[in-house]
């Protein structure tokens, strides 16, 4: 029997420290030119974090919003947030109000990934629960308890990712080539990612096979990000610009997608990076099998269908410029949504840390997630 290959996996965040500590993040803007990490003491600081993809990935982007409120219950002085942030004594009641509007302050970085909304909310309500049950507790004892639950987020981050691999390795066969969009990978998540996962158990079995890694315009996370993870890992990778994918396609040169996401509706629409929609159209032309991989604290059960999810829009700049350099005309408009919308039926199947969910819908999503 062939001993599995070990890997090294990046971390890209964690907390250092005790209830005043900080998050300390590997800043993504500066990859792979640079290896730089962040130290995150305040939350306007992780809010601009969020906000200019210093973190990004929705699982990363949850995990790092439930530490957010931990920096939220510290008390600083010089906050510009409006933050009544000096709640010592015993007052458990200001220090809910403080958490509330540190949760609404970091949900407002970014509005279309799901692990955002959820992790605030479980953090919230968790902390709400002790209140009550513990009305005479002391303020240290639920700073306590809100770190405790940021820290069982992130290790069940770092679960759901391993098990999301596990589940989905058997898609990636010996000798075949697999195209991925953007970076669902250890830089996005706590673990070892989400579709970067099902590549790092595949490759940890001993399979051999390529990765076709979209460049992601317009800020290139696939050439920068994944194909960065990728290599460290010791996995054949090859960067394409976007508008290659069918052309590969129609070439044979591609056996599977596999993207991750950042909203799944009810139904099992799935929201990811802008140009992921495009690929789904192309591999339904080309009769090749459509697989994501994210873990079931992305799935919105409150939104139906995808028509509902919010599209995020970024500045203009990020396409108006290329680093440093512009290249288009000045006064033209921009049109920059930085998700687009699969639907459910061009979705071969949805790999979740609890299984797979061969295609998708309402009725099976419902009972996978029970």
């Amino acid at each position: 029997m062939a001993v599995p290959r070990r890997i090294m996996i990046t971390q890209a965040l964690k907390w250092v420290g005790g209830v005043d500590g900080f998050l300390e993040l590997i800043d993504q803007r500066q990859l792979p030119a640079e290896f730089v990490k962040l130290q995150c003491r305040d939350i306007e600081q992780l809010c601009e974090a969020i906000k200019t993809l210093a973190v990004r990935g929705a699982p990363a982007i949850g995990v790092a919003a439930a530490y957010g409120l931990v920096l939220g219950m510290q008390e600083q002085k010089g906050n510009h947030i409006g933050l009544p942030l000096q709640v010592g004594g015993g007052d458990l009641e200001r220090a809910l109000t403080v958490l509330a509007r540190s949760a609404e302050y970091l949900a407002s970085s970014r509005p279309t990934g799901a692990n955002l909304f959820w992790a605030l909310d479980r953090v919230r309500q968790m902390a709400e629960q002790f209140v009550v049950s513990e009305p005479k507790a002391k303020l240290q004892a639920l700073r306590e308890i809100i770190l405790a639950e940021a820290n069982a987020i992130y290790q069940e981050d770092v679960d759901m990712c391993r098990k999301i691999g596990q589940n989905g390795e058997k898609f990636i066969k010996q000798g075949t080539a697999i195209l991925t969009h953007c970076n669902a990978g250890a830089l996005a998540t706590a673990g070892q990612g989400t579709a970067l996962s099902v590549m790092f158990e595949a490759h940890k079995r001993g399979r051999k096979f390529r990765v076709y890694a979209d460049e992601t315009r317009p800020l290139l996370q696939g050439a920068r990000l994944t194909a960065w993870e990728l290599k460290q890992a010791g996995i054949n990778v090859v960067i394409i610009c976007d508008n290659m994918a069918g052309w590969l396609m129609k070439q044979g040169k591609v056996d599977a997608v596999i993207t991750g996401a950042d909203r799944i509706a009810a139904n099992g629409d799935a929201a990811n990076k802008i140009g992921t929609y495009s690929l789904s159209i192309l591999a339904r032309e080309h009769n090749i099998p459509f697989y994501i991989a994210a873990p079931s604290s992305t799935f919105d059960l409150s939104i139906k269908s995808g028509a509902e999810i919010p599209i995020e829009e970024r500045t203009a700049d990020e396409v108006m410029f290329f680093g440093d350099k512009r290249i288009a005309p000045d006064g033209v408009d921009i049109y920059n949504p930085a998700f687009d919308v699969t639907e459910a039926r061009d979705i071969t199947a949805i790999i979740t840390e609890r299984g797979v969910i061969e295609k998708p819908n309402a009725r099976k999503i419902a009972k996978h997630l029970q």
